[in-house]
């Protein structure tokens, strides 16, 4: 037999009764988080207050100023691809008004992946047993290089076939220098007379005198390389106040400034290394899955795309010995399409030698 149930009414003796047996009952169990759902959560509610914009915190914010990022916008109607990694990408405009596109296969600008290179890198170099160079010698580099030229009618770039390139420079800079190119004239670097000197690698030696300046960044001698800071952050703070007014921007010029230490100069090993975690703190600096130096040689590249050409610093793979630079196009120009190599090179030998013009071993 069914029994009705008991008739509720509004007298306060019955309310007091119920009260208290419901005292005597244990509190309801309440759903518990997982434990990995715990923290997501909380990251999630400190990520939402994070974004709150108060009024106070907008007067009290100063903007900064900021470095040509990728800006990533997601249209509403491609929103729900993001499941599959579909992003909307602007490039800014640089300090020349036009944007620079990365090359295919680049990561991320300020990657991770090129610190960690950059890293090892940095570990090999200073690993390295390497002759001190004595100031009455020379540093001699043996090098594989290739340059774009254009025609007098204009038309797209053509890279000549890579050759053999021979430099001998005074350890202290006192003695004139060698610069020697197969089929071409020997060229003296820093001789007394009519003289000439090296801008940069590759480039025409132009007219100078010897000892008409001291040594710098932008034209070092040995020992004025040795006595670079090993503190990576105070060579860079250095390098950025050598290159300040020389074109282009600040990080590119810092980093090809550390470039051409690197090509055309015989660190010692802690300054190698210290260049090389001074490149890391650039910002922009990406990595490159492959690159080809002009040797042929197949390595991994750490990279920097400015002004519509990626400088490119190639690595092998196992050892992380620094092998060579090459440059290619990022955007289609009069030049020629994206992906067009306009300059390249390979480091086959560093030594120190007595005189210019001797080859190590002799």
């Amino acid at each position: 037999m069914n029994r009705d149930p008991r008739p509720r009414t509004n007298d306060p003796a019955d309310e007091a009764e119920s009260l208290d047996l419901a005292g005597l009952l244990p509190p309801p169990p309440v759903p518990a988080l997982g434990p990995d759902r715990e923290p997501l959560l909380r990251e999630a509610l400190l990520r939402e207050a994070a974004l709150i914009d108060r009024p106070a915190d907008r007067a009290a914010r100063t903007p900064r100023p900021r470095r040509r990022p990728v800006l990533w916008l997601v249209a509403p109607a491609v929103a729900c691809s993001l499941a599959l990694g579909v992003m909307v990408t602007v490039d800014l405009p640089d300090a020349t008004g036009r944007g620079d596109r990365a090359a295919p296969g680049d990561t991320a600008p300020g990657s991770p992946e090129a610190a960690r290179l950059l890293d090892r890198a940095a570990l090999a170099a200073a690993a390295g047993n390497r002759p001190a160079v004595r100031a009455d010698q020379f540093v001699y580099v043996e090098s594989k290089v290739a340059h774009a030229s254009r025609s007098a009618g204009g038309g797209p770039v053509t890279v000549p076939p890579a050759h053999s390139r021979q430099v001998w420079l005074s350890a202290d800079g006192s003695r004139p220098g060698l610069l020697r190119v197969p089929g071409e004239p020997d060229t003296p670097l820093g001789a007394d007379g009519p003289v000439h000197t090296l801008e940069s690698r590759g480039a025409t030696p132009r007219p100078g005198a010897l000892g008409e300046a001291a040594p710098s960044i932008g034209d070092p001698t040995h020992q004025y390389v040795a006595s670079l800071p090993t503190d990576p952050d105070a060579l860079l703070r250095l390098i950025r106040d050598q290159t300040r007014g020389q074109g282009q921007n600040p990080d590119q010029r810092a980093f090809t400034a550390i470039g051409e230490l690197l090509t055309e100069t015989w660190a010692p090993p802690q300054v190698s290394a210290a260049l090389y975690r001074a490149a890391a703190k650039i910002p922009g600096v990406t990595v490159t899955g492959s690159a080809v130096d002009a040797a042929g040689r197949e390595g991994v590249a750490v990279a920097r795309t400015a002004h519509g050409e990626q400088t490119q610093w190639v690595f092998d793979r196992t050892t992380h010995a620094f092998l060579g630079e090459r440059t290619v196009l990022t955007r289609d120009g009069d030049a020629g399409p994206a992906g067009t190599v306009v300059g390249t090179s390979a480091i086959l030998t560093r030594a120190a030698v007595d005189r210019a013009g001797l080859l190590p071993g002799d």
